[in-house]
């Protein structure tokens, strides 16, 4: 549903009057104050008369001081009304629906202020006409449920010129405190993307709404946002894998009790690029079977029950192959491998979103890794990434 994002700007009327005192010689008495005259009755639109490029976004209403909106209409040509909310004393009218780009609206209606005093609205404004319209989607579907490390990552269509603008636009609720930031990663293949990530992770069962309320927001360069987008899901149980390389274990806790260790083999520690990188890893994707192929180390096969944790290639599956390596050595491409019973075991139990703490390797997570390394930026770091003044 869209929704109008409306802001009227209030303008009071201020009129001063002469006070003229007398008194009355010997009567004991003070003379009654004299009355005010009533405010001046005046009527201010949002845009101005005969604006021109107006964003579609608005604001867009009417406003009176002195005096009451006894009607009030908004048409675009062709003569339909815009559908708007007129204050409960009739003081004020908002518009209550997104406007077209490239358009033409027209105002009606009366004012009425004390004797008989009246106002007729007037005059005309014109939307702009955008050079490029960016679509954004949102990464996180509705009514899902998402692990505790899950991020909200909005990926746009194209490059992103006002980036403080765009944030402006978007709003994260949550049904408990949150502390959180958004954050712009480097341009995508796509085009602009910009995250939003808890300080820590998520409390368990909170009620997450991101709205992105882009339409008709001007973006830099004759873009405009084309439609707002938004999102419901929810934080699942807290469930985090401790991977720590040199145990030849995988621990997941789950509400911060045990529930399951396994015998695991890691990326091999002579070969940088197979290491299976230390940081927080994010559960990303879930296959039955996942084909896996590398020309530089020259493999092509089919594994079972791949759980994806980073873009470099990383999983976590079963590998019948390394059995003997599980628990004892790390002889991995930078998977973490396990048996077929316990990969099976753990990717029932993995949500999109959950974190994978892997520790104690030679090489770091970083950008290099893939879309979600945004738990290896420091707080400080992430908030800087923000657009807006923190």
């Amino acid at each position: 549903m869209r929704r109008s994002r409306v802001v009227l700007v209030l303008v009071s009327g201020l009129s001063a009057a002469s006070v003229l005192a007398g008194c009355v010689a010997n009567s004991g008495a003070s003379a009654p104050p004299p009355s005010l005259p009533p405010s001046p009755l005046i009527v201010v639109t949002t845009p101005v008369r005969d604006a021109r490029e107006v964003s579609p976004a608005g604001p867009v209403g009417v406003i009176v001081t002195g005096g009451t909106l006894d009607s009030v209409s908004l048409t675009r040509a062709g003569g339909r009304p815009v559908v708007g909310w007129l204050t409960p004393n009739r003081d004020a009218w908002t518009a209550g629906e997104p406007l077209d780009f490239g358009a033409t609206y027209t105002w009606s209606g009366t004012a009425l202020g004390p004797d008989a005093g009246r106002r007729d609205l007037g005059g005309s404004f014109t939307t702009a006409t955008p050079n490029e319209l960016v679509a954004g989607s949102l990464n996180v579907d509705e009514g899902s449920t998402v692990g505790v490390a899950a991020p909200i990552m909005l990926q746009f269509d194209a490059p992103i010129r006002d980036r403080a603008a765009a944030e402006r636009a978007l709003l994260v609720q949550t049904s408990v405190p949150t502390e959180g930031s958004w954050a712009w990663l480097p341009d995508s293949a796509e085009g602009s993307r910009v995250h939003w990530r808890p300080k820590n992770y998520w409390k368990p069962g909170t009620s997450v709404t991101v709205t992105a309320g882009l339409r008709g927001v001007p973006l830099g360069g004759g873009a405009f946002g084309q439609d707002d987008i938004a999102t419901h899901f929810t934080i699942g149980r807290e469930q985090i894998v401790k991977a720590d390389v040199t145990s030849h274990k995988m621990v997941v806790l789950r509400d911060g009790q045990p529930v399951a260790t396994y015998d695991a083999s890691y990326g091999r520690e002579s070969d940088p690029d197979r290491v299976t990188r230390s940081g927080i890893h994010v559960v990303t994707e879930r296959h039955p079977t996942k084909r896996m192929v590398s020309r530089r180390y020259n493999y092509d096969l089919v594994e079972r029950w791949a759980v994806r944790i980073s873009n470099n290639g990383e999983f976590i599956h079963a590998n019948p192959a390394s059995t003997s390596a599980q628990g004892n050595s790390n002889i991995t491409h930078g998977c973490i491998n396990l048996s077929t019973a316990d990969g099976k075991h753990y990717f029932d139990s993995a949500l999109y979103g959950d974190p994978v703490e892997v520790t104690n390797s030679s090489v770091e997570l970083s950008s290099v890794d893939g879309d979600i390394y945004d738990w290896a930026i420091s707080w400080d770091a992430w908030r800087g990434m923000s657009a807006l003044p923190s």
